[in-house]
């Protein structure tokens, strides 16, 4: 079994790090590079960025953050937003990201998922979905961060996406999204045990507790996190320690 990852989730949005409830009423953090560095000192396995408004303006404005991180930050990066063509794959993966999020525009043009693939592999290719349960059941798969309907089954989106070339799921629940109150464990249950792809799970922590849930319950590979770093309510290492006292698969820092 491999590892769980912890990684450092940081919405961007211009050159701010920004942070709300359930992706809305945006906050100003800081600066985000400064949380990068910091995140990656204390030990963070992986930071994915997200840029909050591309999708609404059709361009990512990530590459100069990116291109920074890249040059102090020694873990893969993960960057979203505005990713609508192979070749905004490539700027962005030139830039210094290991991977590349897509959500909007794989909803609007699901075969982008199999170009990007196919020129980069699958490894490089994240399914970003924003999940927002339904009162009729299930969950709906929301575009433009959270904005917009999409009509979409995120079961049957998964499924398809897996079987177009995605090579992990970043899995957002709108619901819990900034709440502190714990990922949505039934989402992640139902879509972990239909894809054979890591699953991120993301939206929610405000606990070691959520996190060993998200994993043991939830079957999540990886827990994406923010306000509980962001407002140093717990630091890394701290959430680290914690976890391998849970029993958790989480890897150990050398000393």
């Amino acid at each position: 079994m491999r590892p769980i990852r912890l990684i450092a989730r940081l919405d961007i949005k211009g050159p701010n790090l920004i942070k709300g409830i359930h992706l809305e009423g945006l906050r100003i953090i800081g600066d985000p590079q400064t949380y990068a560095q910091r995140y990656y000192e204390q030990g963070i396995d992986e930071i994915i960025y997200m840029d909050s408004v591309a999708s609404l303006y059709g361009r990512n404005n990530l590459t100069e953050i990116l291109e920074h991180t890249a040059h102090h930050v020694f873990v893969p990066i993960t960057v979203g937003g505005g990713v609508r063509s192979v070749e905004d794959a490539r700027k962005l993966l030139r830039s210094g990201a290991d991977k590349v999020a897509i959500n909007t525009a794989a909803i609007a043009r699901p075969e982008l998922l199999s170009e990007i693939a196919e020129e980069f592999g699958s490894q490089a290719v994240v399914l970003s979905v924003e999940a927002k349960r339904q009162n009729s059941g299930g969950w709906e798969a929301y575009t433009d961060n959270g904005r917009e309907h999409s009509g979409r089954d995120v079961i049957e989106w998964v499924q398809e996406a897996e079987k177009l070339g995605a090579g992990e799921l970043l899995l957002t629940s709108i619901d819990q999204e900034g709440t502190r109150k714990g990922f949505d464990i039934a989402l992640l249950n139902a879509i972990s045990g239909l894809v054979s792809i890591p699953v991120i799970a993301s939206g929610g922590m405000g606990s070691v507790e959520d996190l060993v849930a998200a994993v043991q319950d939830g079957h999540a590979d990886a827990v994406a996190m923010a306000d509980i770093l962001h407002y140093d309510r717990m630091t890394i290492a701290e959430i680290r320690g914690q976890a391998l006292a849970a029993n958790m698969n989480i890897r150990e820092l050398s000393i």
